[in-house]
């Protein structure tokens, strides 16, 4: 079983990805940036955008018959670094206890110089 999920974002056609591809019991969900249609959501703010994308993530996740419980990892991608703390205190805030692996990086710049993070997700259901 393959199932495609889309946010209708425009970059899914221009790039030729899904928001979200669940294969079996496995779900990727893609880069998530803090956009909100054609806004950026929490400018300026790691945290809002964190937790925003967290979110949209979550939404994913639900189209995939999913929820943040079954995500065993994340990729956080940061554009600074020294902001680290405000980043895992949003995704600690939004996992709680569960506690997924995670890796955190910093980039030299994502797809708009507006966004401030980048997150990506695996989720594996139980059979």
């Amino acid at each position: 079983m393959k199932k495609y999920i889309s946010s209708s974002a425009k970059w899914e056609n221009i790039v030729g990805y899904s928001r979200a591809v669940r294969v079996g019991n496995v779900i990727e969900v893609s880069g998530t940036v803090a956009s909100d249609g054609n806004n950026v959501v929490g400018e300026n703010d790691v945290y809002l955008q964190t937790k925003f994308i967290l979110k949209k993530i979550e939404s994913g996740l639900k189209e995939a018959d999913a929820s943040l419980n079954d995500v065993v990892r994340t990729r956080i991608y940061v554009k600074d670094i020294s902001k680290w703390s405000e980043v895992a205190k949003a995704h600690q805030e939004i996992f709680g206890k569960v506690k997924p692996a995670s890796t955190m990086v910093e980039v030299s710049s994502l797809i708009l110089p507006e966004y401030l993070v980048e997150i990506e997700a695996t989720a594996i259901l139980d059979n």
